[in-house]
């Protein structure tokens, strides 16, 4: 009975010891987005999370809709370690290096296939850029095609002279103000006040972001152009992800590739019904009449020289490899 009760007591020290073990080296990581839970992004990035905590010890809070970080200052959150991990759009950092606003070139990458194409020629670039500032990319996620929300039909290249529009990036302004729009960056999160006060009377930008600032409440017409598939990256802190063990990394990069892979199908599924969001809100949806989209082909050819003229020669070389395949 003794020698019952010295094992029985054992066996419970040695499973609190496990617990206790388990409990010590789980983890709580905080990861930020800038995006709504119902934005596709962050839906993919919470099926990413649920694999990595299948799988792992790691939690991860997933703070999302810019209610811990703003959207632009996620890299650098990531990069001081404020947030392990977070998403970012890479066209907000056109200033840094070029490469981060090749994708937001007018017809560079016209498709979803030529969209992933460019993604991968655009990887080890974008690898050794970022390791350099401590970060590394888990995965990219496409935006899906872009076009014009206005409060007027568009009709012809006469209908953008003159108008305020919001875009995202340095390219996206360039092309906006070739195409005769006055052309202003600002975040995401600023948009309804921006239309409010009259600093904006239009936007260029997806369905899926039509959706998420209810754009029906400010414009009435959504004109599809598609022609640009920009794309963010989920990025951690280098040296917080090497200190993990090493079975939950590699669970971690499994779970990227996936959630990579799955971005790219639910970017391409989600297109269609988005739009129809948008007329089953009361916007008129067309497809751009062919004299813009034309001229979105000439703009796109003279950006994509200018590009070439500001970029470095490995940044070109990436470009050349992209276009040869």
């Amino acid at each position: 009975m003794f020698a019952n009760r010295t094992l029985i007591a054992a066996g419970a020290a040695a499973l609190a010891l496990g617990l206790s073990a388990a409990a010590a080296q789980a983890q709580t990581w905080i990861m930020v987005s800038g995006y709504p839970e119902d934005n596709f992004l962050t839906q993919n990035i919470r099926l990413f999370i649920e694999e990595v905590q299948e799988t792992t010890d790691l939690e991860i809070d997933l703070q999302s809709n810019d209610t811990l970080i703003k959207l632009d200052a996620i890299k650098t959150a990531v990069q001081r370690g404020q947030a392990p991990m977070g998403e970012i759009r890479l066209g907000v950092y056109g200033n840094e290096d070029p490469m981060y606003i090749l994708a937001g070139v007018p017809f560079i990458a016209p498709t979803y296939d030529d969209a992933w194409k460019l993604k991968e020629a655009q990887k080890p670039y974008f690898a050794e850029k970022l390791e350099a500032a401590g970060l590394m990319v888990l995965f990219y996620q496409p935006w899906p095609g872009q076009g014009f929300y206005t409060k007027t039909p568009v009709e012809s290249l006469a209908d953008f002279e003159g108008k305020k529009l919001r875009i995202y990036s340095t390219a996206t302004q360039q092309m906006g103000e070739m195409l005769g729009f006055q052309a202003t960056i600002l975040p995401f999160a600023e948009i309804p006040q921006a239309f409010s006060t009259g600093l904006i009377e239009a936007l260029f930008t997806s369905p899926q972001t039509g959706i998420d600032i209810q754009a029906w409440d400010n414009t009435d017409y959504f004109t599809y152009a598609g022609a640009i598939y920009s794309k963010n990256a989920v990025i951690v802190n280098k040296a917080m992800f090497e200190g993990l063990p090493e079975d939950t990394r590699t669970a971690i990069l499994n779970a990227a590739s996936l959630a990579e892979e799955r971005a790219w199908k639910m970017s391409a599924e989600t297109t269609e019904a988005q739009i129809g969001v948008l007329a089953q809100n009361g916007m008129t949806t067309t497809d751009a009449p062919e004299a813009i989209m034309t001229r979105m082909r000439e703009i796109g050819k003279i950006m994509v020289e200018e590009w070439r003229a500001t970029a470095s020669p490995e940044a070109n070389a990436v470009l050349d490899a992209y276009l040869a395949e």
